[in-house]
């Protein structure tokens, strides 16, 4: 049946319901990018707070994301199945729970409890939200324009979350762990009028329990392996038979799911270029920006002695440069398509990389750091936006859970594996006598290993620009202005590989 919401949507009018459906969602992926960047900088305030040691740190961030990687797969499929407004509004009242209990326990294993719930709930918020948004609006100029929208608020939860942080925790970290709490309570209640109705799947095979165990345990583990190898070394006996046990679940995965008559992912979908691109870009796109992120935040931080909110305000600029372009990147998609925009987003973002690599002990900030920031602020303007449309582009209903989950485990896998790739290479260039100089030298191969992996996702986006076939014109006779407008944009989209 369909909702008041989808048939506003089709008709082109955006209504003010429609609009608060939008928000809600903006709502909740604002929150998840805002609590990954804020808990950065109030990590050594909770060390001392708490008496916790570096390694037990880590996991206050490592709980988060093994949480949210390894359970996305199932997150996204649960939404399909289960129904995505349910499934959304469940997940955001633990991550409200989660977020309160985080900013008042007085111990290090509850806080990382805490923040593994958390990343748990983002786990189901983050493609039960995508799926609504891509079932809600029709495909064309507006899906892609509330995609645009949708993935602006990431960008910009991110960077006001880099100077919050820097605010919050003069005060106290507590204050970076409860402020999501409140917001999150205001969006549940606000989704509870506002989302629209939807059924559970009437039509599926039965739910997948040997998929759904063997994906998230594999994925669980692969993080888990990612994440602990630079500390425990990445040729240790520990981390070479985690790989292996991954390997073996994958392969069992894998082989369920073809099988299964209700497969947690249907397989058949990887045969579209389109789709193999999208997933293969934002590992990329997402684990270059991430160690980016954390090499330079050591460099200003600890090489130039900047304060938390002096860091968070050099970042702002690509925050900035990617909030004001929310309302022009759905229009940019319609006129120039996905592959062509990934392909130039991905070129700035290699070109912002390579020109870091010339920053020294005294550098001037508009002439070293602020032009490579606006390189980079512009990729992901292009990039991310573009990724979520070509990826849920040409696909089912029924699916788009599926298929949202699928792209942000790749966001986030591509995040932690790339992310321990560079610090372990920092830690193999890192010298016996710590000068300042020798540590920035130290920096520099990471940042090359950065910018080699945003060259790979450059190669691997541009195959999608070679000579595409295009559907045959369509005469509609008796269409409506919309229909008519419907069968225009489906004249200029490319038959998918």
């Amino acid at each position: 049946m369909t909702s008041p919401h989808t048939t506003a949507a089709s008709e082109g009018r955006w209504t003010p319901r429609l609009w608060g459906t939008l928000l809600v969602l903006c709502a909740a992926m604002f929150l998840d990018a805002l609590d990954v960047s804020m808990v950065g900088v109030a990590l050594p305030s909770i060390g001392s707070d708490l008496g916790l040691s570096t390694s037990t740190l880590q996991w206050i961030v490592s709980g988060y994301i093994l949480g949210y990687g390894g359970l996305l797969l199932l997150g996204g499929r649960t939404a399909d199945l289960l129904g995505r407004r349910q499934v959304f509004l469940v997940a955001l009242g633990v991550f409200a729970l989660a977020s309160l209990l985080g900013g008042l326990v007085d111990s290090g294993p509850l806080l990382i409890a805490s923040r593994f719930i958390k990343g748990l709930s983002a786990a189901f918020t983050a493609p039960a939200g995508l799926s609504i948004i891509t079932t809600t609006f029709p495909q064309g100029t507006l899906r892609n324009r509330a995609l645009s929208i949708y993935t602006t608020c990431a960008a910009t939860g991110f960077s006001m979350g880099l100077v919050l942080s820097g605010l919050l925790t003069e005060a106290s970290w507590r204050l970076t762990m409860l402020l999501p709490a409140p917001i999150a309570l205001i969006a549940l209640v606000a989704g509870l009028k506002l989302l629209p109705r939807s059924t559970r799947e009437k039509d599926h095979n039965g739910y997948d329990v040997p998929g759904a165990v063997l994906g998230t345990a594999s994925m669980l583990l692969l993080v888990f392996t990612v994440v602990q190898a630079p500390e425990v070394g990445w040729a240790s006996a520990r981390t070479l038979l985690s790989f292996l046990a991954v390997a073996v679940l994958l392969t069992a995965f894998v082989a369920v799911e073809r099988r299964s008559p209700g497969p947690l992912i249907r397989l058949g979908v990887l045969r579209s270029g389109n789709q193999i691109r999208a997933q293969l870009g934002a590992m990329a796109f997402f684990g270059s920006y991430v160690g980016f992120q954390f090499l330079v935040t050591l460099y200003m931080q600890s090489l130039l002695g900047w304060s938390a909110l002096h860091t968070a305000l050099a970042f702002l600029p690509a925050g900035v440069l990617v909030a004001l372009s929310a309302t022009k990147m759905g229009a940019i998609v319609d006129r120039f398509g996905t592959p062509r925009l990934l392909t130039v987003g991905f070129a700035l973002m290699v070109v912002g990389y390579a020109l870091f690599l010339g920053v020294d002990l005294d550098p001037v900030y508009a002439v070293a750091i602020l032009p490579s920031m606006l390189l980079i602020g512009a990729a992901c303007a292009l990039v991310f936006p573009s990724l979520n449309i070509q990826a849920t582009n040409g696909v089912d209903d029924h699916e788009q859970g599926m298929v949202s989950g699928l792209l942000n485990t790749s966001v986030q896998v591509g995040g932690a594996i790339f992310l321990a790739v560079v610090t372990a290479v920092v830690t193999a260039n890192a010298p016996e006598n710590a000068t300042p100089q020798g540590v920035l030298d130290s920096y520099r191969p990471g940042l090359v290993v950065i910018t080699g992996i945003a060259v790979a996702g450059l190669l691997i986006t541009a195959t999608g620009l070679r000579t595409r076939r295009t559907r045959p014109s369509v005469v509609v006779a008796k269409s409506t202005a919309p229909q008519a407008e419907a069968a225009a944009h489906s004249e200029r989209v490319p038959v998918r590989d």
